[in-house]
C-alpha cells in the first residue's frame, strides 16, 4: 500500500472504500475497495476531501482491513447469528432467532486488548429478538499485520465470543402459597403476574395449586408437579424470615440442589433458585418473593431468560449481579435497555 496524489491515481486500484457524507442525503461509499480509478473520478474524489489516496500494493504478511474483519468475524460469531458484508473494515452481527445472548467476556477482552482491532457487543445474558443488532467488529488501520490476527485466533480458540441460545418451549407449574390466599381472605394477584411474565417467552402455566403455609404440602406439590412433567416450578410467596414463611424449607426438602437463597438484587433479595435433578432431567425450582407481584422488573426478570434458554445459573453469577442489581423503578421502564442487571 502506498500514498499518492489523487490526480496521479488514474489506473490504480483503491485499497479502501471512499465514503461520501452529505447531511440528510447520504453516508455511503462512492467508491469501493478494488475500484480502478478513472479520469472522471478525480473531481468526485477531490470533492470528498481526498487529496491523496492509498493505493493497494499487496505486501507479504499484511492484510487489508476487510480481510482482517473477516478473520475477526470467524473468531467472534457463534450460532444463530448472521454477519453483514465487510465494509471499511467493519462487520456487524444480528440475531437469527429469539434467544439469550451469551458473551465470553474473557475472549472479548483479549480481542480488545490486542490493539488495532476491536469488538463491541451488547451485554450478555439478556434476551434478544430475531433481527436485533448484537454488535460488531472492526480493524482500526487500513492494513494490519497477519501475525497479530493469528495470535488473537490462538488466544481465543475453543469457542466463539458470541452465541445466541434459542429459547425453548416450556411449561410451568405455579404454587401460590399463603393462608390469606388459600382461605380466600384476599384475591390471588400473584399468579396472573407470573402468567404474563411467562408469556413474554411463549411459556405457559399447565399446573396451578393454592396452598396454605405448610411446608410439607408445598414440598409434596413441587414433587407432584415435577412428576407431571412441568419444565419449571414457581413457588410464590412465603420467602421472608417470618415464622409462617415456609417456602425455602419446602424447596430444600424436595432434595433439589440449592444454588442460592438470596440474591444481591433489589427488588428481589429473597429470591431462591434450586435445580431438581433426577434420571437425567433437571427442573428449576424458584422461590419468588412478594416484590415479583408488584414491582415492574425484579430478579425474576434477570433469571427467567436463562431458564428459558436452558442456560444453568451459578451461585457466582448471582453474586456478580450486585453491581447493576439496583432497579431504579423509572417512570418509563425501558428494560432490558437499561443498566438493571448489567454487572460484571
Amino acid at each position: 500500500m502506498k500514498l499518492i496524489k489523487t490526480e496521479d491515481a488514474v489506473g490504480h486500484v483503491l485499497c479502501h472504500d471512499i465514503t461520501q457524507i452529505i447531511k440528510g442525503v447520504t453516508r455511503d461509499a462512492v467508491f469501493r475497495k478494488g475500484h480502478v480509478v478513472r479520469e472522471e473520478d478525480i473531481p468526485v474524489l477531490l470533492s470528498v476531501g481526498k487529496d491523496h489516496l492509498y493505493i493497494w500494493e499487496k505486501e507479504e504478511g499484511m492484510l487489508h482491513e476487510n480481510e482482517g474483519a473477516e478473520i475477526l468475524d470467524k473468531i467472534c460469531r457463534g450460532e444463530n447469528m448472521e454477519a453483514s458484508e465487510p465494509k471499511e473494515g467493519k462487520i456487524e452481527w444480528r440475531a437469527t432467532y429469539d434467544g439469550l445472548l451469551k458473551v465470553d467476556r474473557e475472549r472479548l477482552y483479549k480481542i480488545n486488548a490486542a490493539g488495532e482491532l476491536m469488538a463491541a457487543v451488547r451485554h450478555g445474558n439478556f434476551p434478544v429478538k430475531k433481527g436485533d443488532k448484537l454488535g460488531g467488529t472492526r480493524i482500526i488501520p487500513l492494513v494490519i499485520e497477519e501475525e497479530k490476527l493469528k495470535k488473537v485466533e490462538k488466544e481465543c480458540a475453543g469457542a466463539p465470543v458470541l452465541t445466541v441460545l434459542p429459547f425453548r418451549k416450556k411449561t410451568a407449574g405455579i404454587i401460590t402459597t399463603g393462608n390469606e390466599v388459600f382461605y380466600g381472605r384476599i384475591q390471588d394477584t400473584f399468579t396472573p403476574v407470573l402468567e404474563e411474565k411467562l408469556s413474554e417467552y411463549d411459556a405457559v402455566m399447565t399446573e396451578h395449586v393454592k396452598l396454605p403455609d405448610n411446608h410439607e404440602e408445598i414440598t409434596k406439590t413441587c414433587l407432584f408437579m415435577i412428576e407431571k412433567g412441568v419444565d419449571m416450578v414457581l413457588v410464590s410467596g412465603g420467602m421472608s424470615v417470618d415464622p409462617d414463611d415456609k417456602t425455602p424449607l419446602a424447596i430444600k426438602n424436595t432434595g433439589a440442589r440449592i444454588v442460592s437463597y438470596g440474591a444481591p438484587v433489589l427488588p428481589g433479595a429473597m429470591f431462591l433458585l434450586a435445580y431438581y435433578e433426577r434420571d437425567g432431567k433437571t427442573v428449576p425450582i424458584m422461590g419468588l418473593p412478594g416484590c415479583v407481584m408488584y414491582a415492574k422488573r425484579t430478579v425474576f426478570d434477570l433469571v427467567l431468560p436463562r431458564i428459558m434458554a436452558e442456560d444453568p445459573v451459578t451461585r457466582e453469577e448471582l453474586a456478580a449481579l450486585g453491581e447493576g442489581g439496583m432497579c431504579l423503578s423509572c417512570e418509563v421502564c425501558t428494560f432490558p435497555n437499561c443498566g438493571f442487571g448489567k454487572g460484571k
